[in-house]
Formats: C-alpha cells, structure tokens, sequence
C-alpha cells in the first residue's frame, strides 16, 4: 500500500510529496522544497529511496542537499535542467535575494526523459517531458496519480515568463500529453490545491 502525503515548504508554499510504503519503511520524495523541516522529521524512519525534480527552480529544490545527504539518495532531474542544481542564476535563488540564500546542490545522479519508466516501492512512474513553465520540466504518472510541478494548477497554468519559459510550449504540454489522460486521474501541483484531469479539460480558462 502506497501512501501519498504532501508538505508545504518555504515561502512561496511549495508542494513537496512523500509516497511511502509504511510496511518497507522505504519512500520517494518529489520536489523537497526550501525549508524542508516537516519532511525531515516525517522521514526519520524511512529509507528514501530516490529524489524526483519535476524541475530545478529554486523553490523545487531547496531541499534536495539536506535530504540527500541525510539519507544518501539519488536524485533525478532532466538533463536541459541538471546544471540548474550547481546555478544560483538558472535556479532563480539569485534573483530573489530577499530569499536570503543561493542554492547550490551537488549534480544529479540520473537523468529523466520523456518515455521512461522509473520503477520504485514496488510501483512504476511513467516520465512525461512537460516543457513551457521551464524547459527541463517533467511529470510523474503513477496510477491515477500526476505530479506535475508547475505545469498545470486548480484553474491555472504555471507562470512562462521566468528564462527558458514558452506560453504556447506549455500550453501544447497540456493539451497534447496531460489532457490526454483519464478525466479521474489526480493532478498533485507543484503548489495550491489538488485537482483532476476531468475538471482541468472542461473549466481550465488558460488552456
């Protein structure tokens, strides 16, 4: 039995999620974001098996050097992102110095693309290469279960106007991959509520 349990981190209000098998005592996080405290002491007892990155913003990743070092685990991000870990600019946590911190992770174990199927917990997550929002930006299928980052929310889109960002880019990710899955499949954001792909297709004015 897979538990999902989501974690809002850092000031922006980043979700983070947990997916868990409590049995094995064994989980993957996807998108540790800054200020991780809650995720810390939740997985205290927990073999962490992997780090997804639906993509490398600042707010995505402030996480992943504290967590990683804690439980020694791999991180996975697509490659036209992976130098974003080790780059304060392309990460964004130098433009927004109020932030009080540059984020500068070590590189990422392995890479993710669009077709492939990560296998973890007993379960498979299926890649889809989701660029608009930013152009490394990836999301995980599994069951009825999307994690997208910030690639589709509750009634919105995810912003395009931060470097590497295309509206029509983003709104062709939506449309030709995401809204061609089933109506009941639930779509976990990289912030805000959750929704379905059923509602997003019938009431999202963006897309």
């Amino acid at each position: 039995m897979i538990n999902i349990e989501s974690f809002v981190l850092g000031p922006v209000g980043t979700n983070a999620y947990l997916l868990s098998d409590s049995e094995a005592k064994k989980g993957i996080i996807i998108d540790p974001g800054m200020n991780p405290k809650s995720l810390i002491k939740r997985i205290a007892d927990l073999d962490i098996v992997a780090i997804l990155l639906t993509h490398a913003h600042f707010d995505h990743i402030g996480g992943v050097d504290e967590i990683r070092k804690l439980k020694k685990c791999p991180v996975y991000i697509h490659d036209l992102e992976a130098d974003w870990l080790m780059n304060p600019k392309k990460n964004g946590s130098a433009r927004w110095p109020e932030l009080g911190v540059l984020i500068e992770t070590d590189p990422a174990e392995f890479a993710l693309d669009e077709g492939q199927t990560l296998e973890f917990l007993g379960i498979k997550l299926k890649v889809f290469h989701t660029p608009g929002h930013s152009p490394g930006s990836v999301s995980f299928l599994y069951d009825k279960h999307l994690f997208g980052g910030d690639v589709l929310f509750k009634l919105s889109v995810g912003r395009t106007d931060l470097p590497g960002g295309d509206n029509n880019t983003l709104l062709d990710s939506i449309q030709d991959k995401l809204f061609l899955l089933g109506d009941d499949v639930v779509v976990y954001p990289g912030h805000g509520a959750r929704t379905t792909i059923g509602f997003e297709r019938e009431n999202n004015p963006y897309v």
